[in-house]
């Protein structure tokens, strides 16, 4: 079955007159519709779509969700973008009634449950960060990016200190980095790595200057090495006066064991999806709450939840506030997946994840190491990075090709192409959710795939329903809307 049957198959199954539900006629005199919509608006003909039984629209929908790959069916070694496994029974304790059926615009006094596990998740994320000032608001990692550098670009304004324009980055940042820096209104300057994939101290110490604002770095790096220098990063940025924005994406490696704001950091993020398991994937739902130090928090989103006595209650009187960056208060069924997670776990348990996420991956680098070039000795902290240079340059197998081949054995790509500092790169965080038993097959995978045939790699998959698609098409000709077939 090709792409175009497998996605017009319910309209084959169309017959007139079936139907899975029937919707009331609509009450609205014909008159008065005429009169609030324009004549020109309104539709002559119904769509045309599927009509159908509803034991047909069960079984098509059904087919089709066994077609994805999901984290609940298959091992995600994503890394940069960390899928770990989302704990059901948090995912019912957020569906319970008394906090689901909540409305954000409900009065505080019937809502202080809520309001209370947003304040304790408050004070969680600042602990576990270090940093004592906390915004739940922003809506994912890359606005938590984002609002961090609005705060620092108020802070810098409120002392007169409008010259500071420049952003520092490393050069094996995320690409978000940059991004956010230029909607704040920075101009980005890269720093580079050394040999070792760590920031280049001396050429960082070229670049600085009382121009800079901020210093922007992932600590574990996403080459998955822990940044050994950090402190001294952290001194000479805040020598010239400039903030250290920690990109919180690998916190899944520090859990419980180093806070940023411990070694020097000023700012970060949180990925809930990444750290605390918030469920990830289709575009969202996402949450990335931000922690700052105690003079950076008048510049935070209002409102923040504050304890007033023995009750809670939102603080919108803050006079300094970079004003709201999310309706409402940001992605509150995610956060409490998050705080049942912390919450689940303690602090002991936190560590655990880390300890385990770092020994996953230390043991599946190991393994893989049998098959692929491994660009940066010794240990990984939570992730690493691979590289499939050498069959490129033998056999002209490209990464792409490596993760193309894994879906026919049932497991997810990894990251490919990133970071850009390594030619071909396969980045791979297994988690720390993942048995041996799970990181050996993947291991045994890749070491089978890299002695198999080149054109056997380079039309991979071949045991799925949509084979290759033809890439450089899909980007340069999107199909965005639905149409129905002629």
């Amino acid at each position: 079955m090709n792409n175009t049957q497998s996605t017009d198959v319910i309209f084959e199954l169309s017959r007139p007159g079936r139907r899975c539900h029937r919707t009331p006629q609509s009450d609205v005199p014909t008159q008065s519709l005429a009169e609030l919509i324009p004549g020109e608006h309104l539709a002559t003909q119904p769509p045309p779509l599927p009509e159908v039984s509803e034991i047909d629209l069960i079984r098509h929908f059904t087919n089709l969700s066994a077609r994805n790959m999901s984290i609940d069916t298959n091992f995600y070694p994503l890394g940069s973008c960390t899928m770990k496994y989302n704990p059901k029974r948090h995912e019912r304790l957020a569906a319970l009634p008394g906090f689901a059926s909540l409305h954000p615009l409900q009065d505080d006094d019937t809502t202080q449950g809520m309001l209370e596990l947003l304040f304790e998740m408050q004070q969680y994320l600042a602990e576990i960060s270090g940093l004592p000032a906390v915004s739940l608001q922003p809506a994912a990692g890359a606005q938590g990016e984002l609002t961090a550098l609005y705060v620092a670009a108020a802070y810098f304004r409120d002392k007169g200190q409008t010259h500071r324009k420049k952003v520092l980055v490393p050069d094996s940042a995320h690409g978000t980095n940059p991004a956010s820096a230029a909607l704040a209104g920075f101009d980005t300057v890269t720093v580079k790595s050394n040999a070792k994939g760590l920031v280049d101290i001396e050429d960082l110490k070229a670049k600085l200057s009382e121009d800079v604002a901020v210093f922007m770095i992932t600590n574990p790096n996403t080459l998955g090495l822990f940044e050994t220098q950090i402190k001294t990063i952290t001194d000479l940025l805040h020598g010239v006066g400039a903030l250290v924005y920690l990109d919180g994406a690998n916190m899944n490696a520090i859990l419980g064991i180093t806070r940023p704001g411990d070694f020097g950091a000023d700012m970060q993020h949180y990925n809930v999806h990444k750290t605390f398991t918030g469920p990830h994937g289709g575009g969202g739902p996402g949450s990335g709450p931000i922690a700052v130090r105690d003079f950076l928090a008048p510049y935070l989103p209002a409102p923040v939840v504050i304890k007033d006595g023995d009750r809670f209650r939102l603080l919108f009187d803050m006079p300094k506030s970079i004003g709201r960056v999310r309706s409402f208060f940001g992605n509150v069924g995610i956060l409490f997946r998050g705080y049942c997670y912390i919450r689940t776990l303690g602090p002991d348990g936190l560590r655990e994840v880390s300890e385990q996420a770092v020994l996953n991956a230390n043991y599946l680098r190991t393994r893989v190491s049998e098959a692929f070039d491994i660009p940066h000795a010794g240990p990984c902290m939570h992730e690493f990075v691979a590289s499939a240079r050498t069959l490129l340059r033998e056999r002209k197998v490209r990464a792409m090709d490596i993760c193309k081949r894994l879906l026919d054995y049932g497991f997810h790509a990894p990251t490919v192409y990133f970071p850009m500092v390594v030619a071909e790169a396969l980045m791979m965080e297994p988690t720390e959710t993942e048995s041996k038993e799970t990181l050996d097959a993947f291991a045994d995978a890749l070491l089978k795939i890299k002695g198999e045939d080149a054109d056997l790699l380079r039309t991979s998959p071949h045991s799925h329903i949509i084979c290759r698609p033809d890439e450089v098409k899909a980007a340069k000709e999107p199909i965005l809307r639905w149409t129905a077939s002629a």
